[in-house]
């Protein structure tokens, strides 16, 4: 199905964020009201920003924010299988 814009209604583009410039990246986490000191992710008060799942530090080196969300976690697979098993929902296709 093809959106009045132009693109394609229902899919969502993953991007990889691993390889994005250390800048972008910063931006990136400022778009989604984080900050960060160039290594972790921080919150508004200036704590580090902690997995949801594991409770460790999220580093921008290994951040990932997956399609549908705003959520920041860690790029390991217990928080990434463990978000999935929470917002499932948001990332399945519509048909």
């Amino acid at each position: 199905m093809v959106a009045r814009d132009g693109g394609v209604k229902g899919l969502t583009e993953i991007l990889s964020i691993r390889d994005m410039p250390l800048d972008c990246k910063i931006l990136l986490v400022q778009e989604l009201g984080y900050r960060s000191d160039g290594v972790f992710v921080l919150e508004k008060n200036g704590d580090r920003l902690l997995d949801r799942y594991t409770k460790e530090p999220v580093q921008l080196a290994n951040m990932a924010i997956l399609p549908g969300s705003t959520v920041i976690i860690d790029d390991n697979p217990l928080s990434i299988a463990s978000f999935l098993e929470e917002y499932g929902d948001v990332i399945k296709p519509s048909c």
